[in-house]
């Protein structure tokens, strides 16, 4: 650990509820709570809290025979499945399920294919109808209030999420209008609001104007109040992205980007959540899954060893966390990740773990042929193989494409002749959620007993790893 023992101590101790006299732990902030303008409560009665039910989920597909939909439940950039269907005509019917409120996704044979969807026991059934096997085109819910808005709204905030971006690429590539199109994208973000109002006014009492409410903070301001409008009791949270956008949130600007900044942060989620079981346990995982995506494995090892791992601040959590947080564990240094058997380039098949045993170090390279960072890395690693390859040094190329003709032109063109593996599902293949793989190029470096040893942001960080040990 990098961070300051007594920091560490002191946040520990604050967030099992223990105080310590000697450590001082960074207060929440004090400032004057002022209600932002861009709050509007649409939490009432009928919507306020979770609730579990029957709901009948059916619809058409066109085109659909022949195909598997997937119903998935989500929390936050996650999901798990709940049933499958195999379609044989146009129609489908999951029948009646037990749900909670929340948002679910339909896929068709792969994730790329979907579309996000609610499902709310206050609608017994959910009749969606789509215009073609692209899940997301135009589709309606004629049975569905919550939908029929739901998808309304999801259309605006594509369309809004497009143009910012529009508006973003065309600063950079003209810096003197920089100013002035910060000011256009505060405006456009300001139009999306008033839209989320509009639509939280138009569908009263619906799990969709509690997911509209709760994109505004009503504190946004205050790093002591931020959540107080996330009813920690409430289950339906974890079934959306509402936890993770406001944990993001508090991070982005209240940290200050530094180690204790993240810290105190951590502690008050702590604290809000910690009335609940399950949303504590989303809002940990949330904060473990996003600061290994970005790189603060110290952060995520504090978190592990205080929050999750100890005795007393986990005592209370399932072992289901403790499972999830493990699969992030093991993709640290000194540990042994997932293995894989998958299909070669020449037709064949290749196990990782079983290669690493053969070789002295094994470096799995993630990449795409789309891949311009890849492109600039490639070139060195072709030299590198030929040098350390007849010491013990294999490389396995894991491919993000899903397009074996593109793969493998992108192999000839590039020049790899080393083992290149794929599963040709792209971000969606599974390989991808087993090694928490959010960017290409990245690598893992394992010695011969599948241990990770490096994690190298650079492939030239890996030949200076090698000289004086091959």
């Amino acid at each position: 650990m990098t961070l300051g023992v007594s920091l560490l101590l002191a946040v520990a101790l604050n967030a099992c509820g223990t105080s310590s006299p000697d450590a001082e732990v960074p207060a929440a902030d004090s400032t004057q709570a002022v209600v932002s303008a861009n709050y509007l409560n649409g939490i009432d009665d009928k919507n306020a809290g979770d609730k579990v039910g029957p709901v009948r989920l059916y619809g058409r597909i066109p085109g659909g025979a022949g195909n598997t939909l997937i119903l998935f439940e989500t929390e936050a950039r996650n999901k798990s499945e709940i049933k499958r269907l195999n379609l044989t005509g146009e129609s489908f019917d999951f029948g009646t399920l037990e749900v909670g409120r929340g948002v679910y996704i339909l896929a068709l044979n792969e994730a790329a294919n979907s579309t996000e969807l609610i499902l709310n026991p206050d609608e017994p059934e959910v009749n969606v109808v789509f215009t073609s096997n692209r899940l997301g085109s135009t589709k309606t819910a004629p049975t569905s209030k919550e939908n029929t808005g739901f998808f309304a709204y999801s259309n605006i905030e594509r369309a809004n999420g497009n143009e910012i971006r529009s508006l973003r690429q065309g600063a950079a590539n003209a810096p003197d209008r920089k100013a002035q199109v910060e000011q256009e994208v505060k405006a456009t973000e300001q139009e999306l609001i008033t839209k989320q109002h509009e639509f939280i006014r138009q569908y009263p009492g619906t799990y969709l104007a509690k997911l509209l409410t709760l994109k505004n903070p009503k504190y946004p301001d205050n790093k002591g109040k931020i959540f107080e409008d996330l009813d920690p009791m409430d289950n339906s949270l974890v079934r959306s992205s509402a936890i993770s956008d406001r944990i993001q949130r508090m991070m982005v600007t209240f940290s200050g980007g530094t180690d204790p900044g993240f810290l105190a942060c951590i502690d008050l989620v702590k604290a809000h959540f910690e009335p609940n079981s399950v949303t504590l346990e989303s809002a940990l995982y949330s904060m473990l899954d996003g600061f290994y995506n970005t790189g603060k494995e110290t952060i995520c090892q504090y978190i592990l060893d205080n929050y999750i791992f100890d005795e007393d601040c986990g005592a209370d959590l399932s072992d289901a966390i403790r499972i999830r947080a493990q699969g992030i564990i093991n993709l640290q240094v000194g540990k042994t990740p997932p293995n894989f058997t998958m299909n070669t380039s020449e037709g064949g098949k290749i196990d990782l773990l079983e290669t690493a045993k053969k070789n002295k170090y094994t470096l799995v390279m993630f990449w795409a042929s789309w891949c311009h960072k890849c492109e600039q890395e490639i070139p060195y690693v072709g030299p590198m193989y030929a040098k350390y390859n007849f010491k013990g040094f294999e490389v396995i190329g894991v491919s993000l494409d899903n397009s074996a003709e593109t793969w493998k032109q992108a192999i000839a063109t590039n020049g790899m002749t080393w083992p290149q593996a794929s599963q040709l599902g792209a971000w969606n293949s599974p390989v991808v959620t087993d090694y928490k793989i959010t960017a290409t190029p990245t690598y893992f470096l394992l010695d011969n007993t599948g241990k990770i040893v490096l994690k190298p942001q650079r492939v030239f960080q890996v030949e200076e790893f090698l000289k004086g040990k091959l």
